[in-house]
């Protein structure tokens, strides 16, 4: 009978001594904020960041990206690389960023075109699919020509046009600088050949091989050839003079009642947590607002623009708003 009891007690204090350990295991997950799965954000970022620009190398929108991400890199003590993923007018690599996993690794530099594609019936997205982070940049087209071409005013330029169809180069058919030469078009009597690239600095390219006739792309984007003595600038489509080229007129200043112009953004898809999202926009503020990136912008000629996630969001709801007029009235699909 002893040797029982002695076996018993034995027995119930290894008991014992187990559950005491299996207790004291369970609390060191909360002890150290996370769990066995993996999905953690407490310590976000832990690996290197990507940017997708949905346009081609060179320009306005890769600039502002790479000018960006080197910046960032010291917030967010990661590799932040920029990867380019052009086609369909920015249409390809906006959906990509949205499709992407939702876990703050993967950021789209987005512009105006998440917003006037869909209204060109060019793509099946909607802005309501991203979670906006944070504005960077905003910029007017320009109607830009070859340094000899024959016109030295937007007037004459016009003129021309009236009477024969001019071929004027864009960043992909539905894309900002289409709609911009579009309306130019809706405003006045001319009539355009409108050709559209995948970015800005193909077509940039095409006008100074003389294989069209101008294009309408942002003032940054044709700077450093108007620079050289290759390309001119006749017209920005701004409210005001652009400090880059106060020589320039805006439209305005012809008699044309247009302004119109582009963006640039940074957004994730909308899934994102909530954590990662405030993470991102503390550094991507943070990085915005250094004099390193505003002089950064200054020096290629991009115009500066910042705001949060929530004032990038009342932004695109806003000109949302206008393109869902705006595009079905310039009859885009039976140019």
């Amino acid at each position: 009978m002893k040797k029982h009891l002695t076996s018993f007690k034995f027995v119930t204090t290894i008991l014992a001594l187990v559950l005491f350990m299996a207790a004291c295991g369970g609390n060191t997950t909360s002890e150290t904020g996370g769990d066995e799965s993996g999905d953690d954000t407490s310590s976000f970022p832990t690996q290197a960041l990507e940017i997708i620009v949905p346009y081609s190398a060179g320009g306005g929108t890769d600039m502002v990206a790479r000018s960006f991400a080197d910046l960032a890199e010291d917030e967010l003590d990661q590799p932040v690389a920029v990867v380019n993923r052009e086609g369909g007018g920015g249409a390809v690599g906006m959906q990509t960023g949205i499709s992407a996993e939702a876990d703050g690794y993967t950021v789209t530099m987005v512009t105006v075109e998440l917003l006037t594609l869909p209204h060109s019936g060019l793509a099946q997205f909607s802005y309501e699919q991203l979670q906006p982070v944070a504005l960077l940049n905003e910029d007017p087209a320009a109607i830009t020509v070859q340094a000899d071409a024959p016109w030295d005013t937007l007037e004459a330029f016009i003129a021309d046009a009236e009477n024969e169809k001019l071929s004027v180069g864009n960043s992909g058919t539905g894309a900002i600088w289409h709609l911009a030469a579009s309306a130019l078009e809706q405003e006045t009597d001319a009539n355009f050949n409108h050709v559209p690239f995948d970015g800005a600095a193909p077509a940039v390219t095409a006008l100074l091989g003389g294989h069209i006739d101008a294009v309408s792309v942002s003032p940054a984007e044709v700077r450093s050839q108007v620079d050289a003595g290759e390309l001119k600038v006749l017209g920005v489509m701004a409210e005001d003079r652009v400090d880059s080229l106060p020589e320039v007129p805006t439209l305005s200043e012809s008699g044309i009642d247009l302004a119109i112009g582009t963006w640039r953004g940074l957004a994730v898809p909308k899934e994102t947590p909530d954590d990662v999202v405030q993470v991102l926009e503390e550094a991507f503020g943070n990085t915005a607002q250094t004099e390193d990136f505003q002089s950064t912008l200054n020096e290629m000629n991009l115009g500066y623009r910042y705001a949060d996630g929530e004032a990038f969001q009342t932004l695109l709801e806003s000109q949302d708003s206008l393109f869902s007029e705006l595009i079905p009235s310039l009859e885009l699909n039976e140019e």
